[in-house]
């Protein structure tokens, strides 16, 4: 049995299912005693006993119905015992993976930066599976350990005390050292569970990027990494296997040796009529004798399994218990009563550094304001900071009080929930899921039906990839691959910006969404934007000059430093980085352009 502050809750809501099942297992075992019971009975009727039911009823029918009755009775009970115990852990299982999802939607991206996707996988796997069990199985065997243990015990003790410590004194022994073994078994375990940890990890990481293994031709090379991980992930299983198939070995030896003495030992005494509280140990009592030995024989073995179960469930269980602790740190500080959003940000002398940076800021003290309604492009070199601001703008990190307002409001004050469905995002990687293309481009509302068929007809016809949506079979009811690998590189660029259009937010944010398109198409979505978004706050995060020049201002941003804010033409006149990006541009633009002419 485990307890833990994310189990014992189970215990209470679930008391009904654990009392029936307990129940009716607790009956079994005292039915089962009854056996060896009768069949001993019968045998002392048949060698001539005037006490056996046999004498009584002159006939063996009465054994034929006794033994019926008990069949009928542990039929029912096991089906009983199953379905409330075993289904319970079942359900059990599933609540705790519930748990487990609806805390890893509430942790901040910094912590999926820092834990591998693989080892939180393995938590909703074999460390489940194994708190299963232990509700399960491990809930079975304490019960059987106890009260099976109990009954065939007491049988044992009345029907020959001296047989009884013959063979009480060695099971004692093994339970003894058995409990030694428990502290071996669980840091072995641990070991095969982070070996696991790592296989799932390596296995995650390259079905992800098995186009770029493919491309750089690493099949072999990832294969003999793949093989040493594998290995490593065997050995520690035999470790642990060794360890639990010895203990469990060890018992079966012990336990056969223990019947050979029984049987010694029974045989001296029915040869040499010895009695026992009065009682002649009969050849019935024999069979009575063996029988309850038998029967002990599991609760004695189960408790082999109560150490291997606890062992497992403890270790899976701290695992568990340390990912649901792990700090929620973006959630709601003060919040006010605020539902609608205008687009006003303003953001005043924020400095910022990942949780992960030490002491090496992104953003250095930068200062701008965005008023509603503006259609506001951030530039930079690679790594300046202008996906931080994104990052920050979704409140997807925290920040100091007083640094970003919306609509002059605090951020840090506005329910984030409120703020998230009040912005529009189309991310850099432009992530899809593996559904149809009209679910991803209604995936802000929470059941299709909300949204009509027209409704997303409009949105990608707005995105420019209605008429690639259209050259498929299925057309939006087409499904997507993995990460959505069916479309080209520019059409998850589009879908993605068609989601987020959808929403008709009152902010937009675009961080570099349309750099696999080409010059037309980027012009044309531009163009529609422009229209469609008339009197809301849109931002572009952008590379292309062309993708911003346009736009009603321009923030320059360099080595996280707000360097010039203005129009194309302001900054033309101002700020030597955007000249200097501009004329880069232009020459790229006329060297592809010579070299059509040239190809012409």
């Amino acid at each position: 049995m485990l307890f833990g502050k994310y189990l014992n809750r189970f215990y209470k809501k679930y008391f009904w299912s654990f009392f029936i099942g307990i129940t009716a297992l607790v009956v079994i075992d005292f039915a089962q005693v009854l056996i060896p019971y009768v069949w001993g009975d019968l045998i002392d009727g048949i060698n001539g006993g005037e006490s056996s039911l046999l004498y009584k009823f002159n006939g063996v029918e009465i054994y034929a119905i006794i033994l019926l009755v008990i069949a009928l009775l542990m039929f029912v009970g096991r089906f009983l015992w199953r379905y409330c115990v075993i289904g319970t852990s079942h359900r059990i299982e599933g609540d705790l993976r519930y748990d487990l999802f609806n805390h890893s939607l509430k942790l901040s991206v910094g912590y999926y930066k820092e834990h591998k996707v693989g080892s939180l996988m393995a938590l909703y796997t074999n460390d489940l599976m194994t708190i299963r069990q232990s509700f399960g199985l491990g809930m079975v065997a304490f019960v059987d350990m106890i009260f099976l243990g109990l009954f065939a015990l007491s049988m044992m003790i009345i029907t020959n005390p001296l047989l009884t410590l013959m063979a009480v004194v060695p099971m004692i022994i093994i339970v003894i050292s058995a409990v030694f073994v428990e502290k071996k078994l669980k840091e072995k375990f641990l070991k095969r569970q982070q070996a696991y940890d790592s296989l799932s990890d390596f296995s995650e990481e390259n079905f992800s990027g098995i186009f770029v293994i493919k491309a750089f031709v690493k099949e072999k090379l990832e294969l003999r990494h793949f093989d040493l991980i594998n290995k490593d992930n065997f050995e520690k299983n035999i470790q642990y296997v060794r360890y639990s198939t010895l203990l469990d070995t060890l018992l079966t030896l012990l336990i056969s040796l223990i019947f050979v003495v029984l049987f010694a030992g029974g045989s001296y005494f029915v040869n040499n009529h010895i009695s026992f509280f009065g009682n002649e140990f009969t050849a019935g009592n024999m069979v009575k004798f063996v029988g309850y030995f038998d029967l002990l024989i599991w609760p004695f073995m189960a408790i082999s399994l109560i150490i291997r179960y606890t062992a497992e469930g403890k270790t899976s269980y701290k695992r568990i218990e340390e990912f649901l602790d792990s700090n929620v740190d973006i959630k709601d500080q003060d919040a006010i009563d605020i539902r609608d959003i205008k687009g006003n940000i303003k953001f005043n002398h924020l400095s910022f550094k990942y949780p992960d940076s030490k002491d090496i800021y992104a953003l250095k003290d930068i200062s701008f304001e965005i008023n509603e309604g503006e259609m506001v492009g951030i530039i930079g070199k690679t790594g300046s900071g202008k996906t931080t601001i994104v990052d920050l703008l979704l409140r997807t990190y925290n920040v100091e009080k007083g640094s970003i307002f919306i609509d002059g409001n605090d951020i840090m004050n506005i329910p984030f929930k409120v703020l998230r469905d009040n912005i529009g995002y189309v991310p850099q990687d432009n992530f899809l899921f593996s559904d149809t293309i009209k679910n991803n481009i209604a995936f802000s509302y929470d059941t299709i039906q909300e949204i009509s068929m027209d409704e997303v007809t409009f949105a990608a016809q707005q995105a420019f990839v209605d008429s690639n949506i259209d050259s498929f079979t299925n057309k939006y009811e087409t499904v997507l691959g993995e990460r959505g690998v069916t479309l080209s590189g520019g059409q998850k660029q589009r879908v993605s910006i068609a989601r987020a259009l959808i929403k008709n937010p009152e902010i937009l944010i675009l961080d570099d969404s349309v750099s696999a398109v080409d010059t037309e198409t980027e012009s044309t979505i531009l163009s529609n934007l422009r229209q469609q978004r008339r009197g809301k706050t849109t931002i572009f995060v952008a590379h292309r000059i062309s993708t911003i020049e346009n736009l009603d201002k321009i923030i320059v941003i360099d080595d996280g430093v707000v360097l010039g804010v203005g129009t194309h033409e302001e900054l033309l006149k101002t700020n030597s980085l955007y000249q200097e990006m501009v004329h880069l541009q232009n020459l790229e633009n006329k060297i592809e352009n010579g070299g059509e002419n040239n190809a012409n």
